[in-house]
């Protein structure tokens, strides 16, 4: 039997472009907290059979993002402050070690690219925009550690919390304050000085965790005050 050879890691299944069509979704705040993943909606939307749907659900409920509820199905997974607490804190220890081992493997190439996305991430005025400039800046230095799982379980962590950083960069202010850190950490690392950048990057961390935190008790204060008279 004569084959075309098919380069297979180069296509995508029908369950991986609605996993990822999903999984933007989520992260971008399209889809809240709660709302219900409808196979048979989702489906129809992406011209497709319920089995990539299914698929793609599952992907996302193993990395965190959907839940399968006996009677109602998938819906959107919310966030509790223990989970983001434990994420921060997972953070901290796995970025430290990533920023410590990629300091060293730094080009200068990586440092100006690095430099670049911070332009843009201080230009940019879209709350959007500044959620993926801010994953691609720390992405950008990461990638010189050559800790391939390291930065793919990050990157999942980092979709569990995606969303709520978002909001809070927009809502607190927190845009400038990161620009800033940003700042700072390439300076270190542009420096060479390992130590420094993982000092700096694990106060960054911090200082989103505790802006987050008071986002999120604010959200829960208004949600659960009583209406006024």
């Amino acid at each position: 039997m004569a084959l075309k050879a098919v380069d297979v890691s180069k296509t995508v299944s029908a369950g991986g472009i609605v996993f990822e069509a999903l999984r933007r979704a989520i992260i971008e705040g399209e889809l809240k907290d709660g709302d219900p993943l409808r196979q048979d909606e989702i489906a129809r939307l992406f011209n497709t059979s319920r089995i990539p749907v299914r698929e793609a659900i599952t992907m996302l409920e193993q990395q965190g993002l959907v839940k399968t509820q006996r009677y109602k199905g998938a819906v959107v997974l919310g966030l509790s402050m223990t989970d983001a607490a434990e994420i921060f804190d997972f953070r901290c220890l796995v970025e430290a070690h990533v920023m410590r081992m990629a300091v060293p493997r730094m080009t200068p190439a990586v440092i100006e690219e690095a430099r670049a996305i911070c332009a843009a991430f201080s230009a940019a005025d879209d709350p959007m925009q500044w959620g993926d400039l801010n994953r691609a800046f720390h992405a950008t230095l990461y990638r010189s550690s050559a800790l391939p799982f390291h930065l793919a379980t990050l990157d999942n962590a980092m979709d569990r919390l995606d969303r709520y950083l978002r909001a809070q960069l927009l809502l607190t202010e927190g845009h400038g304050r990161a620009n800033a850190e940003h700042l700072g950490i390439l300076a270190a690392c542009a420096k060479g000085d390992a130590e420094s950048a993982a000092v700096l990057t694990v106060a960054h961390i911090r200082g989103a965790h505790a802006s987050l935190r008071e986002h999120l008790s604010r959200i829960k204060a208004q949600f659960s005050s009583p209406p006024q008279p």
